[in-house]
């Protein structure tokens, strides 16, 4: 889908297969989005004040509500973005299970608690709770639109905040079907989540609102320009920014298994996903069979717009420029193409290519290609593969196939990334409990679990004094000749210990 202007403050979505007009939607700027942040603050004050359990009956009437209009959900998803409609049910059932968790457990994990105070502070009691922030402000992506924001949106409602969320310009009537079904299923609390569209400058206009933290999802670069605006007003700013996701596989593993989730791994949504798979390495021994089998699996799928297509087109129009220049700078420097790679493919889709003995200076393996691409290089053993695995600027996810579930656990600990599986391929995306994010260019925070809901709030700490301390520390009445001794004490348990 590409976007363009139509007049003043407009722009219209498009089918990315076909490029035909699907809805035309406003270009919020700076006044709109001002507007929105106000009404989502007004609202959020009275979300804030509700109990937790108040909060959990109402955002599961909104998952209700999704579930009940999910063949909705899904063909906007799948018209906007171009991926198979069974794709987009997938990925909207995923963002209820992630909403539900958020949901059910934010009062848990949030909730006031006692902690201990230790030996100098024994007359005090202590206490943290973790507050909502106020108003966050969500920049959503286009691959998924409705699964990846969920992770911020829902969370942070949760955790009780408001939402003021702008959808990515490529699928811009997805978040605003999302807030319209949240306005339905809790219209007393209409504005708690607004959305605003529009181009980058929208976004960056939201960044500018005096939202109390800036969730984005998109390119390094991006979250650079984004981040430099957070910094001027000290925003805090959380950033998901991709990945190159390596798959080791070691000569013991289940090579059919493997073969099965790489290619899933690497093609599934054209190869538009952050955690998707982009490098395989494989130890020697058993290097040629895997290939011949992820060849044999990747052949088989078909792109396309059609109900039998195994995936759909690029979703961004420049994106296909990106993967076919990452194909070209590899066979240029030496690597192989077992599949496809020769020969561009007609109007917005790529198909499978599978890339063998690519250098690993080689844009194929150091840049997101984010693309139907996968690359398969032979490694001595997995040692070496845990080495280059570990090489990328990026550290977001990664995979590991092997004959052991604990041998698999043990490559899993020396990998870099921020979520690894073991004899299967983005197995933590399904899991609501585990956190997600990475670092170095895939950004940092996260999102989902526990952690994903303490990162939408600001911990406070609450001390009481119970009585008075036998030596007050913290008053210059009490004698000096008392402090000393106090000092002498702690220092001489302190010493034992």
């Amino acid at each position: 889908m590409t976007h363009t202007t139509e007049g003043p403050g407009t722009f219209t979505s498009r089918d990315p297969a076909t490029g035909t007009p699907l809805t035309e939607h406003p270009a919020h700027g700076p006044r709109e989005v001002g507007e929105a942040v106000a009404r989502a603050r007004e609202a959020g004050a009275r979300w804030a004040a509700l109990p937790a359990s108040g909060r959990r009956t109402r955002l599961l009437r909104w998952k209700r509500e999704l579930a009940e209009r999910l063949d909705a959900v899904a063909a906007t998803v799948a018209a906007e973005t171009g991926k198979p409609r069974q794709d987009a049910e997938l990925e909207v059932l995923l963002a209820l299970g992630h909403l539900d968790w958020a949901a059910r457990r934010a009062g848990r994990v949030l909730r006031r608690r006692r902690v201990r105070t230790g030996l100098v502070a024994a007359h005090q009691t202590a206490t943290l709770v973790h507050r909502p922030l106020g108003v966050v402000g969500v920049l959503g992506p286009w691959n998924y639109p409705v699964y990846t924001p969920m992770g911020s949106v829902g969370y942070a409602l949760a955790a009780g905040n408001a939402v003021v969320f702008k959808p990515s310009e490529y699928t811009p009537g997805t978040g605003v079907l999302l807030a319209e079904l949240f306005d339905a299923a809790v219209p007393e609390y209409a504005g708690l989540l607004g959305v605003v569209t529009g181009p980058g400058s929208t976004g960056e206009a939201l960044a500018r609102s005096g939202v109390d933290k800036v969730a984005f999802t998109g390119s390094p670069g991006t979250a650079r320009k984004v981040m430099a605006v957070c910094a001027e007003t000290l925003t805090p700013f959380l950033a998901e920014c991709g990945g190159k996701d390596a798959v080791i596989v070691t000569a013991d593993a289940d090579l059919d298994a493997a073969a099965d989730a790489i290619v899933w791994g690497a093609m599934a949504n054209a190869g538009q996903t952050c955690a998707g798979v982009e490098r395989v390495y494989a130890v020697r021994e058993v290097h040629e069979e895997l290939c011949r089998r992820i060849v044999a699996r990747a052949g088989a799928l078909r792109p396309g717009s059609g109900a039998d297509a195994s995936y759909g087109p690029m979703t961004m129009p420049g994106q296909k420029d990106v993967v076919e220049r990452h194909v070209r700078d590899a066979l240029a420097k030496g690597a192989r193409a077992a599949l496809g790679g020769e020969e561009g493919s007609p109007g917005p889709f790529v198909a499978p290519v599978v890339l063998v003995d690519v250098p690993e200076e080689s844009a194929a393996m150091s840049e997101e290609t984010f693309g139907p691409v996968v690359a398969v290089n032979a490694v001595p053993d997995a040692a070496e593969a845990v080495r280059r695995a570990n090489a990328s600027r990026y550290a977001l996810g990664a995979a590991v196939f092997c004959g052991g579930g604990r041998a698999g656990a043990a490559l899993a600990a020396r990998l870099r990334a921020g979520a690894v599986s073991v004899n299967a391929v983005l197995g933590f995306a399904t899991v609501p409990a585990l956190p997600f994010g990475g670092s170095g260019d895939s950004g940092f925070g996260r999102i989902h679990g526990e952690e994903g809901l303490r990162a939408f709030t600001a911990p406070q700490s609450v001390t009481v004094r119970r009585f008075a301390a036998p030596v007050d520390l913290t008053s210059f009445g009490t004698p000096a000749a008392a402090k000393a001794r106090a000092a002498s004490l702690v220092r001489a348990l302190h010493r034992r210990r």
